[in-house]
């Protein structure tokens, strides 16, 4: 009950210092014309031009504020698998806020190549493989634990690791083009590993990765007061880059790896549906969505926007749900 009484503080603290630093900041956004470039094949959304980006600030500094509040506090505790997270969230952060400044300052849709961005994302995942399995309790180890199956990666798990982190930061990204909906759903995917990182008995800091998700919660939810219909900020490749690799990294070190198909369910669609438009084109000439990703396709089918994101919210929910039967339960 106090872990439980801690979190819930945890997540209002973050929520008002989120909410607070939302109303500075984008007015700060607008001043230096930091506006996002719209996709111009979705007519929708051209009224959407000149909204500000690199919103994900709103909730990557928050969060980085209130853990350090509780640490200084007494309120959480310091681990490696805790400095893990935090580190991979700046880090990520940082990559997706070059993206979004060089694409802001040559005024095109496109910043870091993608081989600019693998880079970066390469040397972030050695420091991570390097303090999770020789400064921290983590192995080298998939498990499945309902048919009790293990497999030893060995070094392959840095790899691993890349994989995880390059996939779903990329999947979040390709997930936030509607109002609302990447954050809604990042914020139903932390909330479910929270809950998940308070039975995870086995890792050090356990409790307090817990409480830093239920904070990441609360900040998105104050970024959500801004970014929902009509948006007045955007989170930008600042923070979905973040989010995914944020996401990644807390699967990771509570050894829920296979959760996060499930929890992220709704990201992974989102990815697939692209993965699926690309090959159709390009194999058979002919497309299988009207547009991709999947949350443009119901757009042309004539879906309100605000009718989609509820829609995607209810499935990310479900699905979370049945993630926790499994990793809470089973």
């Amino acid at each position: 009950m106090l872990t439980l009484t801690k979190s819930l503080f945890a997540l209002m603290i973050g929520f008002i210092i989120s909410t607070i630093f939302g109303v500075i900041l984008i007015p700060f956004l607008k001043k230096i014309k930091a506006g996002q470039r719209i996709n111009v094949y979705v007519d929708t959304h051209k009224k959407k031009a000149g909204t500000p980006t690199m919103g994900g600030f709103i909730f990557i500094i928050p969060c980085l504020i209130t853990v350090i509040l509780l640490l200084l506090t007494n309120k959480m505790e310091y681990s490696i698998n805790l400095f893990i997270v935090l580190f991979v969230m700046i880090s990520y952060g940082m990559i997706g806020f070059l993206d979004d400044y060089i694409s802001l300052k040559n005024n095109v849709n496109k910043g870091l190549t993608q081989v600019q961005k693998l880079l970066l994302q390469f040397v972030v995942a050695v420091v991570f493989y390097i303090l999770f399995r020789h400064f921290g309790d983590g192995d080298s180890v998939l498990r499945i634990t309902l048919f009790n199956f293990e497999w030893n990666l060995s070094w392959f798990y840095g790899v691993f690791i890349l994989f995880l982190l390059v996939g779903t930061s990329n999947a979040v990204n390709l997930t936030d083009g509607l109002d609302g909906l990447a954050g809604g759903l990042s914020a139903i995917s932390f909330l479910a590993y929270g809950l998940i990182s308070w039975g995870s008995y086995w890792i050090s800091g356990y409790q307090d990765i817990g409480i830093f998700c239920f904070i990441l919660v609360g900040c998105i939810m104050g970024f959500l007061v801004f970014n929902s219909s009509p948006a007045k900020v955007f989170m930008g490749d600042t923070g979905s880059l973040s989010l995914g690799a944020t996401l990644a990294t807390v699967a990771i070190v509570t050894s829920h790896e296979f959760s996060l198909a499930v929890i992220g369910g709704v990201f992974v669609i989102e990815t697939l549906s692209v993965i699926i438009q690309i090959f159709s084109v390009v194999v058979f000439g002919k497309k299988v969505f009207l547009m991709s990703p999947i949350h443009h396709h119901f757009e042309r089918l004539g879906w309100r926007e605000g009718d989609i994101v509820k829609l995607f919210w209810i499935v990310g929910f479900i699905l979370s749900l049945l993630a926790l039967i499994y990793g809470v339960w089973l």
